[in-house]
C-alpha cells in the first residue's frame, strides 16, 4: 500500500488507525460489511489452547472457526466479544478443549450485530503446548521500529519477522519494545553513506503519544507490515512489555521535563499506554498474576516461562545507587522465587525485559539493574541478589535468563567465582535484539554477579541502520529425550552467528 493509498484509506475507527491489511483490491471506500483490518494473532498458549485476536472496522461480533483439520472439514464455531469503539475495534477470545501438542488452525470473521452480513475470513494457526518429554523450540527478540526505523516498503518492511517466521518455531517470546509510542517517523532518512531510507508514516507516528488514541496508532503501525502480519498468523506470541510502549527509561511517578509531552505525569500516560497494549496485544490478562504483565507457562516436563515486568514497580532511575532499590517490587520477586522453586521443569527460562549485569544509564541515573560500581548489591542490585541467593538455598537448577532492550547480541556466563556477590548458582543471560530499529552496543558488564561475555556482536557506531544489519533475534530449542537445551543467537536473516548446548543438572 503506497502512500497515497494510505491516506485515501484515512483514520479508520476511534485510533486514527490506517486499514494496512485489507485484501489487495479492496475498496475502502465502500464497504457492506464488516473487514478485519489488522489480520489476526494468537498469544499466550497453553496445554488445552491459546488467545485469538483480531480488529474489526465496526461495531460487530466476533466468530472464531476452530479445527485440527487445515482444510476445515470437521471444525466447530465459537462466538466471541462483540468488537466496538470501546476497545479500539478489537477483540479476544479463548480458545479451549484442545488436544495438547497439536496444531491448530482457526478462522476469524466478524459479523455485522444484526446478523445479515460477515466479513471475509482470515485464517491462522499455533501449536498448543506439549505435556511430557516433548521437543520445544522457540524464538525471542525485541526493539521494533525504534530510533527513526518504521516499515521501509524498499527492503521488503520489517524482514526479520519473516526470518523468524521462516524457522517456524513453536512460539515467539517478544520481549518488550513492542513498538516506539516515543519515536515519531519520518519520510524519509538520509544514512551516512548516502542512502535514503524511506518510512511508511500514519498520522499516528508523526508525534510522541499521549493520548489513548495515538497510544492505539502505535500498535496499529507495526501490523501495517505484511511480515509482522504473516509472523502474528503462522506463531502464536507471548508479550511483554519495556520501556517504549509508554516512553523511554520510563518509571512510576516521574513527572517529565521533556519536549513535545504536554502531559507531564508518566502514570497518566502509563495507565493509556497499557490499555492500548493490552487491546492490540494477544495478552491474556487473566493469566497475569496481578491483571497486568508477569505470569508463567509451562511446555511439557522439560520448559517452563517465567514473564517479568520489570517496569511497573521499580523506583526512580534517580534513587541512590548504593541504597536498596527495586525493580520487581517485593510482590513479583517473592513470586518468581516461588514460582521458580515449585517448577518441576528441567529448564526455567525467565523471559526479563532488562538485563541484569549490563549497564544501561539514563543520565546520570541508572535504568536497568547494574549500578555500575564496585564490590557488593546497591540498588536494584539488592533485590536480584536476594532472588538468586534464594534459588541458590532452596537447590533450583537450570535457571535462564533472556533479554533485550540493549539493541545488539550476547551471551553472558554469571559466576560466584567472578563475583562480589558469592551467594548464588552460576547462570547465563542472553542477549538478542534488535528485531527492526537502530543498532547500538556493546555495554559495559557491571562485576557485581561476576559476568564475563562468551559473545558480542554489536554495530560500530550508534544507531546503525537496519540497511547495514545488526539486526537480531534468538533461539531456544529443548532436546525432549536428553533434556539438552541449545541456544542460538541469529542475524535479521536467520543466520547462526553463535550457539551453545547446555546440559541439565540433575534431571533426566
Amino acid at each position: 500500500m503506497d502512500r497515497r493509498t494510505l491516506l485515501r484509506a484515512g483514520a479508520v475507527g476511534t485510533g486514527m488507525l490506517v486499514a494496512g491489511a485489507l485484501p489487495a483490491g479492496a475498496d475502502v471506500l465502500k464497504r457492506d460489511r464488516p473487514v478485519l483490518t489488522h489480520g489476526v494473532q494468537s498469544g499466550d498458549v497453553t496445554t488445552d489452547g491459546a488467545l485469538v485476536w483480531t480488529r474489526a472496522d465496526r461495531p460487530s461480533r466476533m466468530l472464531v472457526e476452530v479445527s485440527t483439520d487445515p482444510s476445515f472439514r470437521r471444525s466447530r464455531c465459537v462466538r466471541g466479544p462483540v468488537l466496538t469503539p470501546d476497545t479500539d475495534g478489537t477483540g479476544k477470545l479463548r480458545l479451549r478443549g484442545l488436544a495438547p501438542g497439536h496444531d491448530v488452525y482457526y478462522r476469524v470473521r466478524a459479523e455485522d450485530l444484526d446478523g445479515r452480513t460477515v466479513s471475509e475470513p482470515l485464517t491462522g494457526t499455533f501449536r498448543t503446548a506439549p505435556v511430557g518429554n516433548a521437543d520445544v523450540r522457540f524464538a525471542w527478540s525485541g526493539d521494533v521500529a525504534g530510533q527513526g526505523w518504521g516499515i521501509n516498503p524498499d527492503i521488503g518492511g520489517m524482514t526479520g519477522f519473516a526470518a523468524i517466521a521462516a524457522r517456524k518455531p513453536d512460539f515467539f517470546l517478544h520481549s518488550g519494545d513492542t513498538v516506539y509510542s516515543d519515536g515519531p517517523l519520518s519520510e524519509t532518512v538520509t544514512l551516512p553513506d548516502g542512502r535514503v531510507w524511506r518510512n511508511l508514516v500514519t498520522p499516528a507516528k508523526t508525534k510522541v503519544a499521549e493520548t489513548l488514541t495515538e497510544y492505539r496508532g502505535q500498535f496499529a503501525y507495526n501490523l501495517l507490515d505484511a511480515n509482522v502480519r504473516a509472523l502474528a498468523a503462522q506463531t502464536p506470541a507471548i508479550v511483554q512489555w519495556d520501556d517504549h510502549e509508554v516512553l523511554n527509561n520510563w518509571y512510576p511517578g516521574q513527572i517529565l521535563d521533556r519536549p513535545g509531552y504536554t502531559e507531564k505525569r508518566v502514570d497518566v500516560l502509563a495507565a493509556r499506554a497499557f490499555q492500548a497494549f493490552h487491546e492490540w496485544q494477544p495478552v491474556d490478562q487473566a493469566r497475569a498474576v496481578d491483571g497486568r504483565v508477569y505470569r508463567s507457562f509451562s511446555f511439557g516436563r522439560r520448559l517452563d516461562l517465567f514473564v517479568l515486568d520489570m517496569r511497573t514497580y521499580k523506583d526512580a532511575n534517580t534513587a541512590p545507587k548504593d541504597g536498596v532499590g527495586h525493580i520487581l517490587g517485593d510482590k513479583q520477586a517473592r513470586w518468581l522465587v516461588d514460582s521458580l522453586s515449585r517448577s518441576r521443569a528441567t529448564w526455567k527460562i525467565v523471559a526479563a525485559d532488562l538485563p541484569i549485569g549490563l549497564l544501561v544509564p539514563d543520565g546520570t541515573g541508572i535504568e536497568a539493574v547494574a549500578n555500575g560500581l564496585p564490590g557488593g548489591p546497591g540498588g536494584r542490585e539488592h533485590e536480584f541478589a536476594w532472588v538468586l541467593q534464594q534459588l541458590q538455598r532452596r537447590r533450583v537448577r537450570n535457571v535462564v535468563f533472556l533479554t533485550a532492550d540493549v539493541h545488539y547480541t550476547a551471551a553472558h556466563h554469571y559466576s560466584p567465582d567472578r563475583a562480589a556477590f558469592k551467594d548464588f548458582d552460576p547462570f547465563w543471560e542472553f542477549v538478542s535484539g534488535p528485531l527492526n530499529a537502530g543498532a547500538f552496543g556493546p555495554n559495559t558488564l557491571d562485576p557485581t554477579f561476576g559476568p564475563r561475555a562468551e559473545f558480542v556482536h554489536a554495530p560500530p557506531a550508534a544507531n546503525t541502520s537496519p540497511m547495514v544489519g545488526f539486526q537480531h533475534f534468538g533461539e531456544v530449542a529443548v532436546d525432549g529425550h536428553s533434556g539438552e537445551l541449545t541456544v542460538s543467537l541469529r542475524d535479521g536473516k536467520g543466520t547462526s552467528l553463535w550457539s551453545t548446548k547446555l546440559r541439565p543438572e540433575g534431571h533426566r
